[in-house]
């Protein structure tokens, strides 16, 4: 890999993550790299003033922060297909980043990357658009949206909890009818995020699929369902007087959605992707990790394994 010119994102509002924001800029410029910096939270984004401040391919995109801000570094990255390096470094979970103590020593770090010393993990995406009018002349409105994680339906307000109404249908067919807190569509990366909090599958990552899971639903016979990568979900409110009903993603708003209008959700043509410096990646050894599941705390001493 050539570190010709680079982008550094630290979270928001963290001291750590600035700190070590600007030792990775001094650095790169050290060797030459042309390095664009700065913050990425609920109110900040950096990245259409990086893009459009660019005239040659960024190269890398070293972000540091936790789960959200690699997932904000997804949503703009994935699309013009830059590697990203997602370090915690003053996040929390960290499903998504890598281990601290692997990018301390700077150094080691650009030597690896400019020998090709890592490897690249591909993540599905999705991507949402709001469609007007009857089908199959419906036109889109407003801006296509990307999220690494899931999208979310359900409506927002200020002073009281609103109850969804929702109809969906799969490539066509119309599959059920909820009425809960809103309904969830999810990548297998988002699958251990909002969608296991809402009772749904854990699917792992290599696996292309979509994942539908109903929050809080007052249908006992509403359940989740993994769909083909290749399905088309289409998503109806049904009732919303208030105009409430909103489309998320990733956990952060991207529009309102009125009635007569519905949201097409179905995999994005791009991929995010993460560069890994571990030697040895594994899915299990996260979850045992970050969801602390009880047997990986349990002592054995029986030797079972040989």
């Amino acid at each position: 890999m050539q570190l010709n010119q680079v982008i550094v994102v630290h979270k928001a509002g963290d001291r750590q993550s600035k700190d070590w924001a600007d030792r990775v800029v001094r650095q790169l410029q050290q060797r030459g790299a042309r390095v664009l910096v700065g913050p990425s939270g609920p109110r900040d984004n950096p990245y259409p003033v990086f893009m459009a401040s660019v005239t040659d391919p960024i190269d890398l995109a070293i972000v540091l922060g936790g789960d959200g801000t690699s997932l904000a570094a997804a949503r703009h990255l994935a699309a013009p297909g830059v590697p990203i390096l997602a370090v915690n470094v003053g996040g929390h979970l960290g499903f998504l980043t890598e281990p601290f103590d692997l990018f301390a020593e700077l150094e080691t770090v650009w030597d690896r990357l400019e020998r090709d010393e890592y490897a690249m993990q591909q993540r599905m995406m999705l991507q949402a658009q709001v469609f007007e009018g009857p089908k199959p002349n419906a036109e889109p409105v407003g801006d296509r949206y990307y999220a690494l994680n899931e999208m979310c339906i359900k409506p927002a307000s200020a002073d009281r909890m609103i109850t969804a109404i929702l109809e969906m249908e799969i490539d066509g067919d119309v599959v059920d009818q909820y009425q809960g807190d809103g309904l969830l569509v999810a990548t297998p990366t988002g699958s251990t995020c909002y969608t296991v909090a809402a009772n749904g599958p854990i699917v792992h990552p290599g696996m292309e699929a979509l994942v539908v899971t109903p929050i809080c639903p007052l249908s006992l016979s509403s359940r989740p369902i993994v769909l083909p990568s290749r399905s088309l979900v289409s998503i109806w409110p049904l009732e919303d007087h208030s105009l409430n009903t909103k489309l998320w993603m990733d956990g952060v708003m991207a529009t309102s959605i009125w009635p007569g209008q519905r949201v097409q959700v179905s995999m994005a043509d791009c991929q995010a992707r993460f560069i890994l410096l571990r030697d040895h990646y594994s899915f299990y050894q996260t979850l045992r990790e970050k969801l602390a599941w009880a047997g990986a705390r349990i002592p054995y001493h029986n030797n079972h394994r040989n």
